[in-house]
């Protein structure tokens, strides 16, 4: 690689890092071009994006950036998980392609601004969907105003109860004169 195409290189680097909600950092030592390529398709196909670094030039990409809490974890070889959309679906993602394939280790991310550790990335990938946890908060906040009503309707309801219990009452009994 010449000084252009590596001047090239950090300057994409750079692109993706700044698009980025996550980034993911993994070993893929011991993986083949098969399931490298499985892994691409499987995070392309929900908007991320897998590359494979030198760590050079990856260390110069992040110079001077939030990424930067990176650069002490560029260590042997790296494969970096740039995630655009939801971070979640990267951890998951990653998350589970290395337990089905254990040549891949997560060593680390960051998270808008902030370090992963590999038990971090391991409980990002646990959460719900955004899609879950936006109709959990709707069930809660639904739920309040309707055991509002529930007690407001429960007054006049009891009100009823006992007034029909005065008119069957009533009718039960024979007339005075």
């Amino acid at each position: 690689m010449d000084r252009t195409e590596k001047e090239a290189m950090v300057q994409s680097l750079t692109e993706r890092l700044a698009r980025a909600r996550a980034v993911i950092l993994t070993d893929f030592t011991g993986m083949k071009v098969e399931q490298i390529t499985e892994l691409r398709q499987q995070l392309k196909d929900k908007g991320h994006e897998y590359v494979v670094v030198k760590n050079r030039l990856m260390k110069r990409a992040v110079l001077g950036r939030d990424a930067a809490v990176l650069a002490d974890s560029l260590k042997g070889p790296n494969g970096l998980g740039f995630g655009y959309g939801e971070p979640v679906d990267l951890a998951k993602v990653l998350v589970e392609f290395a337990k089905a394939n254990p040549q891949l280790t997560v060593k680390g991310g960051y998270l808008e601004g902030k370090s992963l550790s590999p038990e971090q990335v391991g409980a990002l990938a646990k959460l719900p969907s955004k899609e879950v946890l936006l109709s959990k908060l709707l069930g809660a906040m639904n739920a309040v105003p309707q055991g509002l009503v529930m007690v407001l309707a429960a007054v006049p309801r009891g009100l009823l109860q006992v007034l029909n219990a005065i008119a069957e009452k009533k009718a039960g009994e024979p007339a005075a004169n």
